[in-house]
């Protein structure tokens, strides 16, 4: 065996572990970067009713409203969740939801059922759900079907 191939063989597995490290800096930077999914409703939506769910692939959240709590519950963990209630001048009130029992389940007091009480009504709302770098987003309308 001559030197460069004794040389070759000896720099060949310190290459190969940096780039293995290199590779995983790379992708833990990529999924920290900031990535908007937008959220699609299933079916006509009825946030009373409890009949009301997003979803993105295998991603859903479904969002109900219960004694004038709106709540919303993910497959998957969130890191921070905001509802946006909005009324006919396209004018967005928010409310941050906190955390329930664990990551998946978030809940706070709206005016939904007083704004969205009577059967027929319909309100518009806006859904931010963050999962480290990627945001989901909605826009949908909720109907009251009594």
């Amino acid at each position: 065996m001559n030197r460069h191939t004794k040389l070759a063989i000896l720099i060949a597995p310190i290459l190969a572990i940096g780039g293995y490290i290199a590779s995983d800096f790379y992708l833990a930077h990529d999924a920290e970067q900031t990535k908007f999914i937008q959220l699609t409703t299933e079916s006509s939506c009825d946030v009373l009713a409890g009949k009301c769910v997003l979803s993105s692939g295998e991603f859903k959240a479904n969002v109900y409203d219960e004694n004038g709590v709106t709540h919303v519950n993910t497959t998957f963990p969130l890191d921070t969740a905001t509802l946006f209630l909005v009324d006919s001048s396209d004018v967005a009130t928010v409310y941050p939801l906190q955390m329930s029992d664990s990551p998946y389940y978030w809940f706070n007091k709206t005016p939904l059922r007083e704004l969205n009480g009577t059967q027929g009504d319909s309100q518009k709302m806006r859904l931010v759900l963050q999962i480290k770098g990627g945001q989901y987003i909605s826009e949908f309308y909720t109907q009251n079907g009594g």
